[in-house]
């Protein structure tokens, strides 16, 4: 399992997901992560282009979930990316 971080990508049953909760949050089993997709539309700032490990992905941000951690691994992180991703929640949240 080992220890999530915002903006960490998991593994979850095969497919790559961005962990978008707070890191101050208290310690849970689940964490919210949305998953990051070859195949998804992009919509400008909602569903926007991520890169990892040299592949553009979507985040598919309508498909923001909860996930039990200890069915995630870690793979990498897009912490680079995180004002793309902030502004992707914001959008859905807000929709501004």
């Amino acid at each position: 399992m080992g220890h999530l971080t915002r903006f960490d990508v998991a593994d979850y049953n095969g497919v790559r997901m961005v962990v978008v909760e707070s890191d101050l949050l208290p310690p849970d089993s689940s964490v919210v992560v949305i998953p990051i997709l070859a195949d998804y539309p992009i919509v400008k700032d909602l569903n926007p282009e991520v890169l990892h490990e040299g592949q553009r992905l979507v985040l598919a941000t309508r498909l923001i979930a909860a996930v039990r951690r200890t069915r995630v691994r870690r793979v990498g992180s897009v912490a680079d990316q995180g004002d793309r991703i902030i502004r992707a929640l914001d959008i859905l949240m807000a929709g501004i």
